[in-house]
């Protein structure tokens, strides 16, 4: 897993700026699952169009990459699929920030994420069954076999934290009935 000090680098700003945020992709995946290698960190965000300026003023611009303020308004003004980066400029570990928009999905997830301890501090966590229909979505999009094996991982490490009956109505609202069978 990235050491929790590069996760720290972006979270504990959003944390001092009130920003609602989650950790998914590889970094929640490892959290529930086993260690593997990822060069950054995913965080989906609860981002206003006018929150815009108060995540820029965040990340000091003589430490961090931060796309330009009518950048971010316009990624978080999607309705789904918005996505900016945020980067600390010496360490050159990047954040992938997706506003969470009005999918039903981020709604979901976004209330049962959970606060982990770990050793840079707290961070919020989406829930586990957000990161394996995630990567069942992404597996669908891409055909990486990662994303497989992250779900087998998590399956064998933390399967039984998962809501099973959300997972499976979250599996036939989205439709990824044969994409689950390959890991179920």
């Amino acid at each position: 897993m990235p050491g929790a000090d590069y996760i720290a680098l972006f979270t504990r700003a959003l944390d001092e700026v009130g920003l609602t945020y989650m950790v998914t992709g590889a970094t929640a995946a490892i959290v529930y699952g086993k260690p593997r290698y990822t060069n950054d960190v995913d965080i989906v965000i609860v981002l206003p169009t006018n929150a815009a300026l108060k995540l820029s003023a965040a990340f000091p611009a003589n430490q961090y990459y931060v796309p330009p303020v009518e950048t971010i308004q316009a990624e978080a003004a999607r309705a789904r699929r918005g996505q900016f980066n945020l980067i600390h400029e010496e360490s050159g570990y990047k954040a992938d920030m997706y506003p969470a928009g009005t999918d039903p999905l981020n709604e979901w997830a976004l209330p049962r994420r959970q606060k982990l301890e770990l050793p840079g501090g707290s961070v919020w966590v989406a829930p586990p069954e957000y990161v394996i229909l995630r990567k069942l979505e992404f597996f669908r999009e891409g055909g990486s076999a990662k994303h497989l094996i992250d779900i087998k991982a998590m399956l064998d490490v933390s399967g039984e934290l998962l809501d099973r009956a959300a997972l499976d109505d979250w599996i036939t609202r989205l439709g990824l009935q044969a994409e689950w069978a390959r890991v179920a």
